[in-house]
């Protein structure tokens, strides 16, 4: 298998990639009974050549992908083709690495403007006319 480039200095050796072929799921007749067309993609993160800072940043980021053993488990069955699929596959863990990789700004502290206070002030008080339009009038 070939290389997967994440940057232009990262680069993944296709050795590192654990591909295999699974059935697809969900409704395609009997083709879908026979053919095993999805690809399960699976990759070690502690074991690969990846950068320590990036290996760390996948092993704490929030993804479902990303299992608690330190793997990256994507499966792809979008696609009828066993090729679109394993493609689709590599691309979907090429953006994984690159949005890792990318810097966040850290979030600002603010308050929330006067203006915005007024307005969900007014919109509390016109729900709550609404609602008590709703209950039983008193004889």
């Amino acid at each position: 298998m070939e290389d997967l480039s994440i940057t232009d200095t990262i680069v993944i050796p296709g050795d590192e990639i654990q591909l295999s072929a699974i059935r697809s799921q969900g409704s395609g007749g009997q083709n879908v009974n026979k053919v095993a067309t999805a690809i399960h993609l699976r990759f070690a993160i502690q074991d690969s050549s990846l950068p320590d800072f990036l290996k760390q940043r996948l092993l704490n980021c929030n993804d479902q992908r990303v299992s608690k053993d330190g793997w990256v488990i994507i499966k792809s069955q979008q696609y009828s083709s066993q090729e679109r699929n394993r493609k689709n596959a590599l691309q979907l863990l090429q953006i994984l690495l690159q949005g890792e990789l990318a810097v966040r700004k850290p979030r600002k502290k603010s308050r929330p403007s006067r203006g915005s206070i007024e307005k969900r002030i007014r919109q509390k008080k016109l729900r709550s006319r609404v609602k008590g339009l709703r209950r039983k009038v008193d004889d």
